[in-house]
């Protein structure tokens, strides 16, 4: 609705004059939130719980039998955990060098390959997606020793927690890697990257950052505080 506001000047002939001046009341500007960002960052939520209680029945077990978890746990390599963790963690880096690029709605590189300030969102993501591709054959290597070393998931509680919690971590990491390509795919597929595309690769990046963290967790809680007695 418009409102009239009078102001006054003086004329010519000294006399005060008021002259109405019509104002209208600029448009307000909603910034409201991104819904596919925020059903994300729900779901994500849930994840949390998810492994929350993950966790839980992971410390259950131990504090039932900390004899064999001592035995057990020794079997563990710390070492090739450490390495295929750092692989895990760089690759949380470079998702989130790919959301810059998305952020400057830079589909492709623009440069050499080498020079990685000039890549665009695709190759951040190819480059994600190898080194969770990494983490994932580094998981199956040592389950693959473990069993040979007699740890098996119905071996004993022990081994139960270790390939629940791990593997369905795992399970999510596949997930992250598939969310990867088909994000890629439809890079490739559209004519224009634009906003839209931009908040998908963002999403992506939620959620792999997300398995990251929980990974760095389960690294801790099962490969190193046990080494510190704990």
């Amino acid at each position: 609705m418009a409102s009239i506001v009078a102001t006054s000047d003086i004329g010519h002939n000294g006399l005060v004059t008021s002259t109405p001046i019509s104002h209208r009341p600029a448009a307000g500007v909603i910034n409201r939130p991104n819904s596919v960002q925020v059903g994300t960052i729900v779901w994500l939520g849930s994840e949390v719980m998810f492994f929350a209680g993950l966790f839980a029945v992971y410390f259950t077990l131990k504090s039932t039998s900390p004899g064999l978890w001592a035995d057990q746990g020794s079997k563990l390599n710390i070492f090739f955990s450490a390495i295929i963790t750092i692989i895990l963690v760089s690759s949380s880096f470079t998702a989130q060098f790919g959301v810059f690029a998305a952020e400057r709605l830079q589909k492709w590189r623009t440069g050499a390959w080498w020079n990685l300030r000039r890549w665009g969102v695709v190759e951040w993501f190819f480059l994600s997606f190898f080194l969770g591709a990494l983490f994932i054959i580094g998981q199956v290597y040592e389950y693959a020793l473990l069993v040979s070393e007699g740890v098996g998931f119905t071996s004993d509680s022990f081994g139960s927690a270790f390939y629940l919690t791990t593997g369905f971590h795992g399970l999510h990491v596949t997930g992250g890697l598939l969310a990867f390509l088909i994000v890629i795919g439809r890079f490739f597929a559209v004519k224009r990257f634009t906003h839209k595309e931009a908040t998908t690769a963002v999403v992506v990046s939620y959620y792999w950052h997300f398995v990251d963290v929980v990974w760095i967790g389960l690294f801790l809680v099962i490969y190193v505080l046990p080494r510190f007695g704990v």
